[in-house]
């Protein structure tokens, strides 16, 4: 078995590695370290993250710098701020024990005056994101000609991020004999043009498979129709009562509106994404860390970075687009030798996404059932039981037990048992009583999952050209037919038309209600759907812009869609008033380039 003093570490660090309570390194530490501290080389290093990809670098990097001169001879650039934090207070750590090596971040949101001085103090190893240290460059604040190793860490995510031009720019400034090492996840096509245009005859590295998942994490899946996507959240979460997860979504709306409508509903939920200052960022992140958020809300871009230990679960509240994506997102949990679980969401229409996922992954999705009211009501049971048991005596209560007992001393012991239970488990018990449980669907079954039995498929000729997203319309719809707010579900919005659904008993009240509604000067029509999956006919195909040969009505143009939640979260969002959420859901962009450092 491999030990730090076994890798060839030095004592300051090996004594900073003692005191921050490593044992043993892992499996890309001890593959890397002895390669870099051997000799000065090119390396591609390719682990999941959580692996200690970190200490990879940082130890044989922090041997490698002369403290004795104050030029800048190491440069990390990583692909957001929180990562750069993290990574910088690493560097510290590690270094504790060695004088007069400095190390400073360089990253968007803070002076970068008060940076730039920084560095002109002595700044061995400059950490930081590609934005912000190009703008440093342009402005002459910071001298990178000298260095002697540069580090790309989690590269992959700094290009899907569109740091592309940023990174060529900055490896332009430092000399051709420095040493590059690169660490990421995966190898997608433009890592390697990075590695091949900017390295010489590099050493590969490899954990695990290219492009596979970690060991550590599990993979489960729970096909529904798209309204029960977020009652399945719900009981997903109630079955794992010790759950601290991060949920992923596609879009800062989605993500807002999901974190408010967990914090509604009671639980202990927050959101992160790029439309929050960095103040409520940090706060988010710091109650987060602190466990006094048990289920954080994100969007990919402002969850890359996250390093929060023990995390217990990812949820996909909506699949990526990218299955790099996936793998980041699973990378947030099962770290550190530690048991992870990857939830995925899933409507019928979006299955071959697993199955492409499998494939890409290397690993095994499993398909579950939503759990049923009376099987949360049982965990949520004996998670309270397993509680009572564990709990530490508070003492202090010591003087109050006399009269507590003259209350309760008529009871027997089954008798209190049962109310000191049913005192905290009501709650869930009269909840799920009254709820329905989530029907499994059959993702092999043919036809949409449209109709249910129990609601009506409507028509209507608005939609994506008239600024409707699948989000605003349902809001249009329940406002206008002043309905509960699960009145109106699988809303499906189109370029030209849209469909959604309502209860059967609501069925004469809709059409009623849309019997004189204009929208910019147009007469809005409403028919029920006739279509096997929900495309209109007739009359409304017409209105909507042409038959079955573009998706308006019949079987076949609306199956390709097969049940619209792709639509619902990803066209739809196509709108003028959504596309600071398309720029940030599919990585690329001027404005998206321009606001990067923000994330």
């Amino acid at each position: 078995m491999s030990t730090f003093k076994t890798l060839g570490l030095g004592e300051a660090l090996l004594q900073a590695i003692d005191a921050m309570g490593f044992v043993e390194p892992s499996e890309v530490q001890a593959k890397a370290i002895p390669i870099l501290l051997e000799k000065d080389t090119d390396i591609v290093a390719l682990a999941q993250t959580g692996t200690g990809k970190t200490a990879a670098f940082g130890f044989p990097l922090i041997e490698k710098i002369d403290p004795s001169s104050k030029k800048t001879q190491g440069l990390i650039l990583s692909p957001t701020r929180e990562l750069c934090l993290q990574i910088a207070q690493e560097i510290k750590n590690y270094s504790k024990f060695i004088s007069k090596l400095n190390s400073v971040a360089v990253y968007g949101g803070a002076s970068i005056h008060d940076q730039a001085r920084d560095i002109k103090r002595g700044a061995q190893i400059i950490v930081a994101t590609p934005g912000r240290m190009q703008d440093m460059i342009n402005r002459g604040l910071v001298d990178i000609s000298q260095i002697g190793y540069c580090v790309l860490d989690e590269a992959d995510e700094m290009l899907n991020m569109g740091f592309y031009e940023d990174i060529t720019k900055i490896l332009s400034h430092t000399p051709d004999e420095k040493s590059t090492w690169l660490f990421s996840a995966t190898m997608p096509r433009e890592v390697a043009t990075i590695a091949k245009k900017f390295m010489s005859n590099p050493v590969e590295i490899t954990v695990g498979s290219k492009n596979s998942s970690n060991k550590n994490v599990t993979h489960e899946y729970y096909v529904v129709s798209a309204r029960d996507r977020y009652p399945a959240l719900k009981r997903l979460a109630d079955a794992n009562p010790s759950i601290f997860s991060v949920i992923f979504c596609r879009t800062k709306r989605d993500t807002q509106s999901i974190a408010e409508k967990l914090i509604e509903d009671g639980y202990s939920a927050a959101a992160l994404h790029g439309d929050l200052s960095q103040n409520q960022r940090d706060l988010v992140m710091k109650s987060f860390r602190n466990r006094q958020i048990q289920m954080l809300v994100a969007t990919d871009v402002a969850a890359r970075g996250i390093d929060v230990n023990d995390i217990t679960h990812v949820i996909n509240y909506q699949l990526p687009d990218e299955n790099e994506t996936y793998n980041h997102r699973s990378g947030r949990t099962g770290r550190a030798g530690k048991e992870g679980v990857s939830i995925v969401i899933t409507t019928k229409s979006d299955v071959r996404k697993i199955k492409s996922l499998e494939r890409t992954l290397q690993t095994t999705f499993e398909q579950k059932t939503v759990p049923t009211g009376k099987e949360i009501c049982k965990i949520q049971l004996f998670n309270l039981a397993e509680k009572i048991e564990t709990t530490e005596i508070n003492d202090e209560i010591e003087e109050y037990l006399p009269e507590i007992n003259s209350h309760l001393e008529h009871l027997s012991k089954e008798e209190l048992i049962k109310k000191l239970v049913t005192v905290e488990f009501t709650r869930f018990h009269n909840y799920y009583k009254k709820s329905r449980d989530i029907q499994p669907i059959d993702p092999n079954s043919k036809g949409g999952d449209y109709s249910d039995g129990k609601s009506t498929r409507f028509f209507i000729n608005i939609g994506e050209k008239d600024g409707y997203n699948w989000m605003n319309l349902k809001d249009f719809l329940k406002e206008t037919l002043n309905l509960g707010k699960d009145s109106v579900s699988r809303v499906d919005v189109k370029e030209k038309f849209s469909f959604f659904n309502t209860d059967n008993d609501q069925k004469e009240a809709v059409l009623a209600a849309f019997e004189n509604i204009v929208v910019d000067g147009r007469k809005v029509n409403i028919e029920i759907s006739q279509g096997r999956s929900g495309g209109g006919r007739g009359r409304g195909d017409r209105r909507g812009g042409g038959g079955r040969r573009n998706g308006g009505g019949g079987f076949r143009g609306d199956r390709r869609n097969n049940g619209g939640e792709r639509k619902d979260n990803y066209k739809g969002n196509r709108d003028k008033g959504d596309r600071k959420d398309r720029n940030e859901s599919d990585g690329s962009g001027r404005d998206r380039r321009k606001r990067r450092d923000r994330y």
